[in-house]
């Protein structure tokens, strides 16, 4: 019998066919995660879980498995210390008992965490410079001459002592001259050193087979079998879905609004049967309802790029093959295409009037249920393939022009040229349209015979537009269709199985020994901490003393402020700052913030109505003196940093604020104040340099020349240590441009730049390894020490970063103060206020005050000591004395004034116009993934159509040649205006970003940024439409008059004007790129169903043709038509009779040439219009949620 307590945990470890198991419980517990497993993870526009949480995920997506050998990469980027510690632990709980193997690199380890190493690998310039047991290590440096120094950690020792800036400091024979020594050489010495000869001897050494276990490497590659695989597919998809829901409700709503539309536009009534010509109605209501369906699948390519990068993250780590991935994302949309297609024709196939037959009804409904598969699938591939947003795009829009110009119903098939004729037989939508043609017209309400004829008028109808009349050719288009999903599905799946991520490249940073100088700024700076420690400015060592109030000291009096802060002032300005700025200091008192309580909270039992996260709290931050903001994970750090600098886009604040003791004001704090945000939020495709010059233009005095503002901006860079990379791209965070510690630096470059008297910085040194944390902490420091106010959250500081701060503000769970003051020299005063309370364990020596500070305050801790150390701190003197100072600090101090600009903004609107539109010039020139796409299409749509409707223009002897010509028209305004709208949509997406950043510090309004992002866009258009024009005026042969081309020109440049401003307009009124994508598929069906070319305007109903009017697509084709075929007087032969093109198109479209100069003049009232409307909804909306 197994022994009862393995037993019970041995069933419960089991994984096999649960969805929660005691592995995932043990690891959501270790990492800290227990607190918000309920919560969806969220992204840089949905609120989710914090950036420490989310790295805490990836860590546990790889510990619930079964792998004996674990890499992890920086796991500890944003965590706590006391959490590093506590997951580290547990991997080393883990390679001991279970005998496992894990190799962790990570930024910044504390000393206790490090400590649990058994083995260290020390790499530098791709040389192992050290790879044995830790306690060996400092011995190695130590034979070559190099010691690590007291209340140093080893850790950081290890990485600085290898660079070229850093290595000197810690040579420790101070009576031999010093030479750099290269990692090449400490490589070297290390395969002399005892340690190294034993790896060598061990690497020699044949391994002994005998000696592995028989189940040391699995012969499965994946966790569980196919079923288990594919079922957890399943589920994680349904559940994705179900998250994502107000998606798919969204387009079930949408298609049955259009349904409703396209119902009442060919009602019954209106319908009728008495000739060919009105047959061609019939024919245009059918395909209409093709192009709803297939354009409904467009959604799937934001939606499947959106999720590739997981994708391909879970494929290479071998959860799951491709194909398991790949067929529930088909497999669940299924009884969606059901439901949306039975919305279409349930509503329309009756109201309409299509044959009343009940088989005829449901094999219309079987065929576009085809369809839609085949285009979701279809979509589906070309997002695999195209891997990029704006990529994907191009693809779907090149595909679907082919699609729809191949259907059969643009350009009829007897008028195809023979080197296209492929694309007809190839075209699924071909298919498609001949089986739901074949299907209504042949038909009993199509069986008479019209006068003068001996075929039934389905039939005639079928032969007057170039359809297939057998009726076997419905079965077929249901084969193929079938066929091609098949297909498209299988190459989706091929394409997830063989294609990598598209390739990464950041920027190549100058080699160390080149760019020394001009990073570090010579020899003088060459200790990068030991600068941070002993080279502050004189203010800063009177507020270790105690010379200047912080927590700790007594109050003093308002002139007596006023004298420091002048003195501060004047040191600030002996520092060599260009431009001067005015201190201020910020109270709060009894700051509150709560949001309303989640639903997945409320479903947990939990009846409050908001979910409090600052509960009171209360401090001051003052000129020259560095806080430091702390707490642990989920404390409400951010929280607090952003209430205070008002970033807060909902909740509910309560509390009293005051600047300088002031009540604060937003619009005038933001002229004073700056934000480093934690994401480093930078428009990709500007340099570095024109980052902040695009900064300082809008945020410095316009009483600042231009020669002056160059010198700040050449000094901040200095200070920042950015002139090496001053021409340097800025790029896509993880994908191109500048690493994480660049970006942080330019982060605060931005701000400073602006001359600020008060920063906030979110967690500076997050990510970056403890040299890079260093640097940054050094232009922290730098800036502190120019008299400005600034405050900073940060995780797991080195002691030497730790107490490079002045004062601490640290939060404990829930949002409450539990220390406010001075930190004291090597933290003092930190240490003697947490070891006077009772039952506190003392610090050891050497131990890192934060990481201590944290490991005995936690809530664990609490429940020991059976203490609240939110209350002890509320009762002690500290507080009380925090108290005097944040009643004195929010006394405004004689002869001050409250802060007052004459205007909102530092520039006026013509400047800040110039300025934005300077930047996103730009940004379009760096851009060709968008720009360089964007002509590469057009160019390729004018060649295909111009192939496709060769010589055609002129050539108009039948009713048929007429619609032929128009095609080519209505395809181009469809195709190009459609690609157009869809790309910049994820470019504005990812600069209204950017904007959310630069509105909120007080850049510009909405309306400079608007201009700029509209007038960027004109000169690309003109280029795109006159390359466009001329190349389908001289292919398709339209009359070479100059008026006519002109007229072409024009009508075609405010087309795709329209088009490119109305994506820009969907984005700005919209939460995210998916929406916008499925909102602008609604709008381009509607266009199109009303743009006159499947309905003529005359056929509209007429509580419909109101509509018509308003409708762009339908003025710019009436443009096109009527400005080239209008006037003329040459008869063709229609249905009914002989007459005149321009008779016909007056009888038949309701197209005047007279009217021309009013059609001219709405078509350039559309793009103005929708310009306006991205301007006023990018001011109104902000979907941005903090």
């Amino acid at each position: 019998m197994p022994d009862p307590d393995i037993d019970v945990y041995m069933k419960a470890i089991a994984t096999e066919g649960q969805k929660a198991n005691l592995i995932t419980d043990y690891v959501l517990r270790i990492l800290g995660l227990e607190i918000c497993a309920d919560t969806v993870v969220g992204n840089a526009m949905l609120r989710g879980i914090s950036g420490g949480q989310k790295k805490r995920v990836t860590t546990g997506e790889m510990l619930v498995g079964p792998a004996k050998a674990l890499f992890m990469d920086e796991i500890s980027t944003g965590l706590d210390s006391s959490t590093t510690f506590q997951i580290v632990n547990s991997m080393k709980q883990f390679v001991h008992i279970l005998k496992g193997t894990a190799v962790i690199s990570l930024l910044q380890p504390p000393p206790e965490t490090y400590n649990l190493f058994d083995d260290i690998i020390l790499l530098s310039d791709s040389h192992i410079i050290y790879q044995g047991p830790r306690e060996h290590v400092l011995e190695f440096f130590e034979s070559i001459g190099f010691k690590c120094p007291d209340r140093k950690g080893v850790a950081d020792f290890l990485q600085e002592v290898t660079s070229r800036k850093d290595q000197e400091q810690y040579w420790e024979h101070k009576d031999q001259p010093y030479r750099f020594v290269t990692a090449e050489e400490f490589s070297e010495a290390f395969q002399s050193f005892h340690v190294g000869r034993r790896l060598g001897d061990e690497l020699g050494t044949e391994f002994d087979k005998s000696k592995s276990h028989p189940a040391a490497l699995t012969t499965k590659k994946y966790g569980v079998g196919k079923w288990e695989l594919f079922k957890a597919c399943l589920s994680r998809e349904y559940l994705l879905m179900k998250r994502n829901s107000f998606v798919y409700i969204f387009k079930i709503c949408q298609i049955c609004i259009m349904a409703m539309i396209a119902m009442t536009i060919f009602f019954r009534t209106e319908m009728h049967r008495d000739s060919v010509t009105l047959g061609g109605i019939y024919v245009g209501a059918l395909f209409y309802g093709v192009v709803v369906i297939m354009f409904n699948g467009m959604a799937e390519i934001s939606m499947v790029v959106s999720r590739l990068p997981v994708f391909y993250k879970q494929r290479g780590y071998l959860f799951f093959p491709p194909w398991a991935y790949a067929l529930p994302a088909w497999i669940l949309k299924i009884p969606l295409t059901f439901v949306e297609v039975a919305v279409w024709v349930f509503l329309t196939y009756y109201v309409i009037g299509f044959d009343p037959y009940i088989g005829r009804f449901f094999r219309q409904y079987l065929i576009l249920v085809l369809v839609n598969q085949m285009a979701s699938a279809l979509f589906r591939f070309i997002a695999a393939v195209g891997r990029d947003m704006t990529v994907a795009l191009t693809f779907g829009s090149f595909a679907l022009s082919i699609l729809f110009a191949m259907s059969g119903f643009v350009l009829s098939k007897d008028r195809i040229k023979k080197w296209w004729i492929w694309g007809f037989w190839i075209s699924p939508m071909m298919y498609g349209q001949n089986a739901m043609v074949n299907n209504e017209f042949l038909g009993n309400k199509w069986k008479h015979v019209l006068p003068n004829s001996t075929d039934p008028i389905g039939v005639e109808v079928l032969k007057s537009r170039g359809y297939f009349t057998e009726s076997y050719w419905y079965w077929i288009g249901v084969g193929a269709l079938i066929g091609y999903t098949l297909l498209f599905n299988f190459g989706y799946i091929l394409a997830l199985t063989f294609l990598n991520p598209l390739g990464k490249h950041q920027t190549v940073i100058p080699d160390e020994s080149q760019s020394d100088g001009q990073i570090g700024g010579g020899r003088k700076r060459t200790n990068v901490l030991k600068f941070i420690k002993d080279s502050f400015s004189q203010h800063s060592n009177k507020v270790r003393n105690g010379e200047i109030r912080s927590g700790s000291t007594s109050p003093s009096t308002s002139s007596d402020r006023q004298e420091r802060v002048a003195a501060e002032t004047n040191h600030s300005r002996k520092r060599g700052m260009v431009l001067p700025f005015e201190p201020h200091s910020i109270t709060f008192d009894e700051v509150t913030y709560s949001v309303d309580m989640p639903q997945e909270m409320r479903n947990r039992g939990v009846v409050e109505d908001k979910l409090v996260l600052l509960k009171g709290v209360s401090g001051a931050f003052r000129p020259g003196v560095l806080t430091a903001l702390m707490g642990v994970t989920g404390a409400g750090k951010t929280t607090l940093m952003d209430v205070l600098s008002g970033r807060k886009t909902g909740g509910y604040i309560g509390g009293n604020i005051t600047i300088s003791g002031y009540p604060k004001k937003q619009d005038t704090f933001a002229r004073i104040s700056g934000y480093c945000e934690q994401t480093d939020i930078h428009s990709p495709h500007v340099t570095v340099y024109e980052s902040l010059l695009y900064s300082a233009w809008l945020r410095l005095s316009p009483d600042i020349n231009a020669e002056t503002r160059k010198m700040f901006i050449e000094e901040v860079m200095e200070l920042v240590e950015l002139k090496p990379l001053q021409n340097a791209i800025v790029g896509l965070p993880g994908v191109s441009g500048l690493s994480t510690e660049q970006r942080k630096r330019l982060t605060i470059a931005v701000e400073l730049v602006a001359n600020p008297s008060i920063i906030f910085m979110d967690e500076p040194t997050s990510g970056l390894d403890a040299r890079a944390a260093a640097i940054v902490m050094r232009t922290v420091r730098n800036t502190v020490d120019t008299g400005r106010t600034v405050v900073c959250t940060i995780h797991q500081p080195s002691i030497d970063i730790f107490e490079s701060f002045d004062e601490l503000l640290l939060l404990k769970q829930g949002g409450k103060e539990i220390y406010v003051g001075s930190l004291g020299h090597n933290s003092s005063n930190l240490i003697s206020y947490f070891e006077g309370i009772h039952g506190v364990n003392k610090i050891k020596e050497g131990y890192n005050p934060a990481t201590w500070m944290l490991e005995i305050t936690n809530s664990s801790k609490e429940v020991d000591l059976g203490i609240d150390f939110a209350e002890v701190y509320k009762n002690s003197d500290l507080y009380r004395r925090n108290k005097t100072l944040i009643e004195e600090l929010s006394t405004p101090a004689s002869g001050s004034k409250d802060l007052y600009f004459t205007s909102q903004y530092s520039r006026s609107f013509w400047t800040q116009c110039m300025a934005c539109l300077w930047k996103q010039h730009w940004s379009y020139w760096r851009n060709p993934v968008y720009t360089a796409i964007r002509f590469l299409y057009s160019t390729s749509v004018a060649v295909l159509l111009g192939t496709m409707f060769w010589n055609l223009g002129s050539n108009i002897e039948k009713e048929q040649d007429l619609f032929n010509a128009m095609g080519s028209m209505y395809s181009a305004v469809l195709l190009i205006g459609i690609k157009n709208s869809n790309a910049v949509q994820p470019v504005v997406a990812v600069e209204r970003t950017v904007f959310y950043r630069e509105r909120a510090a007080g850049m510009y309004s909405a309306f400079p940024y608007a201009f700029a992002q509209v007038v960027i866009e004109l000169p690309h258009v003109f280029v795109q439409s006159v390359v466009y024009g001329f190349i389908v005026y001289a292919m398709i042969g339209f009359e070479w008059s100059v008026v006519k081309v002109l007229w072409y020109l024009f009508f075609m440049y405010f087309t795709f004007l329209y088009f490119t401003f109305y994506g820009m307009m969907a984005v700005a009124m919209t939460p995210n790129n998916h929406i916008s994508t499925i909102v602008s598929s609604a709008f381009y069906s509607v266009w199109n169903l009303f743009s006159g070319f499947i309905v003529p305007r005359p056929r509209i109903p007429v509580w419909w043709r109101w509509y018509s009017w308003a409708n762009p697509v339908a003025w710019s084709l009436y443009g096109l038509v009527a400005s080239q075929y209008g006037d003329l007087k040459q008869n063709i032969e229609t249905s009914d009779r002989s007459q005149t093109v321009k008779d016909f198109l007056r009888n038949y479209f309701g197209f005047k040439h007279d009217f021309l100069g009013m059609v001219a003049l709405v078509n350039v009232a559309f793009p103005i219009a929708f310009a306006l409307v991205f301007a006023i909804a990018i001011k109104m909306f902000n979907f941005q949620r903090r």
